[in-house]
């Protein structure tokens, strides 16, 4: 179909476009530029609709506009959404330039201290999860059962949870 043809025949489908443009966006400006993108992208791929018996111009174009309008809202939404890539979040933390240091490094004194009255064989795989390392890399480097070294994890978390508990109360505040 030629370019001058699609323009007329989209001329006089405008009104049911435009109603579905509105439909879609519920908002006139943005029905305006949602049927004007249709038009424009309907005129350049013009090429691709056959204009035979049975072919429905209508449905093509309001197909072409509600793929539009789907893929915009994906971006949209795909905008919207934040991506931390931090790899920790006490690089956000740190930016604080009025925490106070002291209180934080007496924090971190106390917390190493309850850590180092956990067992060895608890500390150890409780450690080196924290380091990063997954279950299998610490079951592999210190040759026990996955499982058990899940549960040493488990009982090291437990303990040091039931210690701050005691040390500051029921809601320990850590931050």
């Amino acid at each position: 179909m030629d370019r001058s043809c699609i323009n007329h025949r989209i001329a006089q489908l405008q009104h049911p476009l435009l109603q579905l443009a509105q439909k879609l966006t519920k908002d006139p400006v943005d029905a305006m530029d949602l049927f004007q993108e249709t038009a424009l992208r309907a005129v350049r791929k013009s090429h691709l609709y056959k204009d035979v018996e049975g072919s429905n111009l209508k449905a093509w174009l309001k197909t072409i506009m509600r793929n539009i309008f789907i893929n915009n809202y994906r971006q949209k939404r795909k905008k919207n959404t934040f991506y931390d890539i931090t790899e920790n979040t006490h690089i956000i933390n740190s930016l604080n330039p009025s925490a106070n240091r002291g209180e934080n490094h007496l924090l971190m004194e106390e917390l190493k201290a309850i850590l180092n009255k956990l067992d060895d064989d608890k500390k150890t795989p409780f450690i080196m999860h924290y380091k990063g390392y997954s279950y299998n890399e610490i079951a592999e480097k210190l040759d026990l059962p996955l499982g058990t070294i899940k549960s040493k994890i488990f009982y090291a978390r437990k303990e040091m949870k039931r210690d701050i508990q005691h040390k500051y109360g029921e809601r320990p505040v850590l931050c």
